[in-house]
């Protein structure tokens, strides 16, 4: 069992060694092509200065913060529902199989057309790629609970409503917190998604920006931020799980 300053110090160390193996990589490449992180973090220290940076970053995690929460809400208790009752199973399952199937760009023209161009529609392509995500890890959760837990639950005497809360809820933990973070970081790939594909905002306004001018750091610092930004995100459900869940989770 790794304790917790141990795990940071690896995870700082391939941090840094990542860093430094780019700083290497870039070394001989043109500026235009490929950035070195040197230029990049120089671009961000800049770009957060003006506030041009953490204004963007805002106005992103506006919409991402939104449209995940809206599709936890509801992908949670269809995703228990799903998998726990075969009727609700027979009846859901095919159509969310068939939409799931459907790469969510594929659904950006059928966006536009019902919600426009602006918050509503980056808003929407957030819960569409968050959402199933979490729905099927759930489902699959859910559908693994251990009947002899139930089996012990019902021989205490728990009713339905105890059963869902005490049993089957705690036992499935663990699945939610995986669908929670995958949830997460798809969300995260809407939010850029949506911010490019629709009309330019925020993080997606600065990368289109950088772009034009040939702007190979500001575009990596883009890039770069929105990994921080999905580590620390990350990072904080992990311990989130690890202090809800110290049984599961072993450091």
């Amino acid at each position: 069992m790794m304790s917790r300053s141990r795990a940071m110090a690896f995870t700082l160390l391939s941090l840094a060694i990542g860093l430094g193996l780019w700083e290497i990589a870039a070394h001989d490449v043109p500026g235009v092509v490929f950035a070195p992180p040197s230029a990049v973090l120089l671009r961000i220290a800049e770009d957060t200065a003006s506030g041009a940076l953490p204004m963007a970053l805002l106005g992103s995690l506006g919409h991402l913060a939104l449209g995940y929460c809206l599709a936890v809400l509801v992908a949670l208790p269809l995703g228990f529902a799903i998998g726990r009752s075969p009727t609700v199973a027979a009846a859901v399952d095919p159509v969310m199989n068939a939409i799931y199937a459907v790469p969510p760009v594929a659904l950006v023209p059928f966006l536009v057309l019902w919600f426009g161009l602006f918050f509503q529609a980056r808003v929407a392509l957030v819960f569409l790629m968050s959402f199933f995500e979490i729905l099927v890890t759930v489902t699959a959760g859910a559908r693994n609970v251990d009947p002899a837990l139930l089996a012990a639950g019902r021989s205490f005497g728990a009713e339905k409503r105890r059963l869902v809360t005490r049993v089957m809820l705690p036992a499935s933990l663990p699945f939610v917190f995986t669908a929670l973070r995958v949830g997460l970081v798809r969300g995260i790939n809407a939010m850029i998604t949506a911010e490019l594909f629709f009309a330019a905002a925020n993080l997606g306004a600065l990368m289109k920006q950088s772009a034009q001018r040939f702007d190979m750091a500001g575009l990596l610092s883009v890039v770069l931020l929105l990994c921080l930004v999905g580590l620390a995100a990350q990072e904080g459900l992990k311990a989130l799980e690890s202090r809800l869940l110290p049984w599961h989770v072993q450091r």
